[in-house]
């Protein structure tokens, strides 16, 4: 890791995917009152998922881990557009996909650190004035 940018995405992808790997009632309660769209946590973590593949390159991600973040882009590429309406807390109990992203995650993280616990990344706090 050359690159001061592919040391925060490395560390980004690892608090994102402790997060994806969490059980559901770790994630409605990192989660809160916040209000996040679903279509914003698909769209994010399709986002690492595609720069991952340049970071491997790089030597950041090995090719397991490359392997097992092409399979969580996969699969939320498989969610359709009337499952990423809406609220998080909301998908994360009524949408099986993310019990598939779980587990995809929880391998990300065995493959990576040796286990899928992990410490959930401190929660970013609401922008003023957004709704």
């Amino acid at each position: 890791m050359n690159h001061l940018g592919d040391a925060h995405l490395h560390t980004w992808t690892l608090r994102l995917m402790a997060l994806l790997a969490a059980d559901p009632q770790d994630q409605l309660a990192w989660l809160g009152e916040r209000e996040l769209d679903t279509k914003d946590v698909v769209e994010e973590v399709e986002l690492l998922c595609r720069v991952s593949e340049g970071l491997a390159e790089r030597g950041v991600f090995e090719p397991g881990e490359l392997r097992d973040l092409r399979a969580i882009g996969r699969r939320l590429g498989e969610i359709d557009a009337t499952c990423r309406v809406g609220f998080w807390d909301n998908a994360l109990v009524t949408d099986s996909a993310w019990g598939d992203v779980r587990s995809l995650a929880r391998q990300f993280l065995l493959t990576s650190l040796g286990d899928w616990r992990q410490p959930l990344p401190r929660p970013v706090r609401p922008q003023s004035g957004h709704h």
